[in-house]
């Protein structure tokens, strides 16, 4: 039987907050283990709170946006080693740096841990997410720090209101209304929200309860947000 793929993006700021979420961790590695034997796992590693410190200190050094968006790169490929080195995957491996190597990888490997590909302008983690899923043909899970999309940061707005279920169009509107940054804080971010538009993506974001996720592998009923139709 042929392993279904499942697209993951795992942001950095649950990686590690401020000190690495190793509770959080654990168990998401057990989850990922046991699913293994039925599905392929390519997830995505965002660069979080260590990719937001690089970017704050060259824009106040006054650099160029560039320069800002390839300090957040290189910390999400560190996240993703990290990730490698977790999961006891042999560091022989590396991590992919190209759609073709990631191909490759997924034509053995039922794990794969991978930061931003390819440079490109007004990109993070979230849209090279959003770009594998396109070509793998599958769905795409956001998990976050908050428990879905909401109408403003929850974080912030104890008033914020949950939103389960947004079309694709009205989602891509919503993450438009502010203009790209490098190290933003929206769950997804302008151009994954055009791809998964776009190329009809079913997008999941889920929050740090591992049960949604297995619920949303499985197609069970979750707590969490679907973008689609």
């Amino acid at each position: 039987m042929k392993k279904r793929i499942i697209v993951l993006s795992l942001g950095g700021s649950i990686i590690i907050p401020d000190d690495v979420d190793f509770a959080f961790l654990k168990k998401f590695k057990s989850l990922i283990l046991r699913n293994k034997k039925n599905f392929k796992f390519l997830i995505v590693c965002g660069g979080g709170s260590i990719a937001r410190k690089y970017i704050n200190a060259l824009k106040k050094e006054g650099l160029k946006e560039e320069f800002q968006s390839f300090s957040g790169i290189s910390a999400t490929r560190m996240n993703a080693r990290f990730m490698n080195y977790f999961f006891g995957i042999n560091p022989e491996y590396g991590i992919p740096h190209t759609t073709k190597t990631l191909e490759s990888y997924a034509k053995k490997r039922d794990v794969i841990f991978l930061g931003a590909l390819e440079y490109r302008p007004k990109q993070t983690s979230d849209s090279t997410a959003a770009e594998v899923a396109e070509h793998f043909k599958t769905i795409f899970i956001n998990l976050t720090n908050v428990s879905g999309l909401h109408d403003k940061n929850p974080k912030e707005h104890k008033d914020a209101k949950f939103i389960p279920k947004i079309g694709w169009i009205d989602f891509y509107k919503m993450a438009n209304k502010s203009k790209y940054r490098p190290g933003q804080h929206f769950v997804l971010d302008q151009t994954a929200a055009e791809i998964i538009m776009k190329h009809k993506i079913p997008t999941y974001i889920l929050g740090k309860d591992l049960k949604q996720l297995e619920n949303v592998i499985h197609g069970k009923p979750f707590r969490g947000t679907i973008i689609r139709g």
